[in-house]
């Protein structure tokens, strides 16, 4: 019987088989509502204290502008880049990765926080307008009398901007619970998915074998 092996030449590797690869496991509601919930706890000191500023400065508002929308930026935008989720997500163990399993670059981090920034961002402007109408000597107020006096003065571009706040919320709960990757709205917008952190590594592929040369 005649042997049709065909025996590589020293020094070369026989070609390396198709790597093999575990899908990875998408993350559902649960995990992403108790990552959700546990940023909001790490980051409740530094609203709790900007809330009480509102409450007693009138113009402070006005001053945490700026600082506000960059530790949204530092927080959803370089801290998912840098290490593939925020604080939360870290700590459930789910990370944010682009479709085909790679991690995400600035370009994916900020679409996925794109929709919150700008309705963040028209919403503080709104704020800051209502505030800048009220004076000094109405000041300090309880959180509910902020409340109550300032919403009767935002401009008339906030109603549709509550709206689509509104709106946004119970479209990113509705996509992400009827699609099987479980993506959210921004994940769509991105090209990102979330993952369990166990299946990154189980999902990569195996590095072929090296032949030393002799």
């Amino acid at each position: 019987m005649t042997d049709n092996t065909v025996t590589p030449p020293v020094g070369l590797a026989a070609p390396a088989e198709e790597p093999h690869t575990i899908a990875l496991r998408y993350a559902g509601f649960w995990p992403r509502l108790g990552a959700l919930l546990l940023d909001i706890v790490l980051l409740a000191p530094l609203g709790g204290l900007a809330w009480w500023g509102y409450t007693h400065v009138r113009l402070l508002p006005l001053y945490f502008a700026v600082p506000d929308v960059l530790v949204g930026l530092l927080y959803n935008v370089y801290l998912v880049q840098r290490f593939g989720g925020t604080p939360g997500k870290l700590i459930v163990g789910i990370r944010i990765r682009k479709v085909n399993g790679s991690p995400v670059g600035y370009r994916e981090a900020f679409l996925r926080y794109l929709p919150e920034f700008v309705l963040g961002v028209l919403g503080s402007l709104a704020f800051v307008s209502a505030v800048l109408q009220m004076t000094d000597s109405e000041y300090p107020l309880s959180f509910t009398e902020l409340t109550t006096r300032v919403m009767p003065l935002m401009p008339s571009w906030y109603k549709p901007v509550h709206w689509t706040e509104n709106i946004w919320m119970w479209g990113e709960l509705i996509v992400l619970l009827t699609n099987r990757k479980r993506r959210a709205l921004h994940d769509f917008i991105a090209g990102t998915v979330v993952v369990h952190s166990s299946s990154i590594a189980s999902s990569a592929p195996l590095a072929p074998a090296h032949t030393a040369a002799v």
